[in-house]
């Protein structure tokens, strides 16, 4: 048995990465891949004598052994696996969860282009190991108060548990994991020719000019957890004329605080204070997420568990940029059938006052630049949530009355263009090739924010 996890999850070239590592075996090796197209082998280092070291708590520094690995310089910016192999027993090589790996990021340092963001505040909001997360058994800290998740810990993307229902769409890789959305995205990235740079969300925190050196940044999947500093970068990269993709939802939907010297992370989520880390409430952070992205969870919904019936997005302007080339016409509906289908597993939305089945027409709600909703958001696209959703979660009321829930497509501008997919699901979509408008709809929104 061997596992591990990384000091700092993120290096630049040239610097020594430092994996904290327990085995049962007298010696290992580790083997370095980087993730593009699928994993690329670049080294192998030397055998190293291997230290038995005992699980912890998740809220604790498991301070196993540390081993120092060099960085060559000429490594390029990307997601790389640290896989790991015991004296005479190597495991498969896999992107499962509770593989012998553990993940880390080379940054680059490079000006323009594309910056690719990897949620390891969401990785290890939902990391199981030691028992606890955010969501069962969460660990308590009362300084700030609230539950505590360590970053010092397997998992974190790979290599270690996480909580949370399998994916009845894809029961190969569990959600909150590299393998479910990111890995999916940098594979269509890297066949479709295009060459990010890499970075995690804290990279972002620790250093706030650094989104500001690329012309767009891009996310997929599930971005839940941001801290304030982090949220601050990403608005100031927006306001000086960066633009975003956010091909994911549930965005920015909790704020979290690093603590320790950023060794772990703590959000408030309930108790006697409420729900005091909530991006959007004037009890939380004050700070309604639909203003960087466009679009909030509150206004959408989730569908967790069992297969999830939907309608597609309905195209409502079909002379925009983005729908070039797809042939869509007012009314259309695309990624209704695909597998898993386009809309969910969980979904952010524009608030809407009405969805008209009939002509597939939304409306926008007069409020919704109250609620956070950016001035000339661009509605594109929406799938109306019904009852049958699992859950579709409270928000402000107004005069209006409830609105509809939906799930949006859209984009606005704030000195750079901001999009939002508001779907975690577009990357499952996207990558096997399932459906041609959406691959042709990513592209679209990809080369246009890259060039302007």
């Amino acid at each position: 048995m061997i596992r591990a996890y990384p000091a700092r999850a993120s290096v630049l070239p040239g610097e020594r990465l430092v994996l904290h590592v327990a085995t049962d075996s007298r010696r290992f090796r580790v083997h370095f891949y980087r993730w593009r197209d699928g994993f690329e082998a670049l080294y192998s280092s030397s055998w190293q004598p291997g230290e038995r070291a005992h699980a912890r708590g998740a809220g604790e520094d498991w301070g196993w052994p540390a081993y120092e690995f060099p960085v060559p310089a000429h490594w390029s910016s990307g997601v790389y696996i640290a896989h790991l192999e015991e004296a005479g027993a190597r495991l498969p090589l896999s992107l499962a969860l509770e593989s012998a790996a553990a993940l880390f990021v080379v940054r680059g340092q490079r000006r323009g282009g594309m910056l690719y963001k990897l949620p390891l505040a969401t990785y290890q909001a939902y990391n199981f190991s030691g028992g606890g997360c955010y969501y069962a058994n969460p660990p308590r800290s009362l300084d700030p108060p609230g539950a505590r998740v360590s970053l010092q810990r397997p998992g974190g993307g790979i290599g270690g548990r996480t909580w949370g229902a399998p994916d009845h769409y894809d029961c190969a890789s569990q959600r909150q994991t590299f393998a479910h959305w990111d890995a999916r995205f940098i594979r269509w990235l890297a066949r479709q020719g295009y060459t990010p740079e890499f970075c995690t969300d804290l990279d972002i925190h620790a250093d706030p000019e650094l989104a500001l050196r690329y012309r767009l940044l891009v996310a997929a999947g599930h971005d839940e957890y941001w801290t304030e500093a982090t949220r601050d970068a990403v608005e100031d990269f927006i306001a000086s004329g960066g633009n975003v993709a956010w091909f994911a939802a549930n965005l920015c939907w909790w704020r979290v605080h690093l603590v320790d010297g950023g060794r772990a992370l703590v959000c408030h989520q309930g108790g006697p204070r409420g729900a005091f880390d909530h991006w959007w409430p004037a009890s939380g952070a004050g700070r309604p997420e639909d203003r960087m992205g466009g679009v909030s969870y509150r206004h959408g919904g989730g569908w967790w568990d069992g297969a999830r019936a939907t309608s597609g997005f309905i195209v409502q302007k079909p002379e925009h940029w983005i729908f070039a080339g797809t042939a869509l016409q007012r009314g259309e509906a695309f990624g209704r059938d695909t597998w898993p289908p386009l809309v969910g597993y969980e979904c952010d939305g524009a608030p809407l006052d009405t969805f008209d089945r009939a002509s597939g027409k939304a409306t926008l709600s007069a409020w919704a630049d109250e609620g956070g909703t950016p001035d000339g958001y661009q509605l594109l696209a929406a799938c109306p949530l019904d009852r049958r959703w699992q859950e579709l979660p409270p928000r402000e009321r107004h005069a209006a009355g409830e609105g509809v829930h939906a799930a949006t497509l859209g984009l606005f501008e704030r000195g750079g263009t901001v999009f939002s997919a508001g779907t975690t699901d577009w990357a499952q979509v996207l990558a096997d090739g399932r459906d041609r408008k959406v691959e042709r709809i990513t592209r679209n929104v990809l080369d246009r924010l890259l060039l302007h």
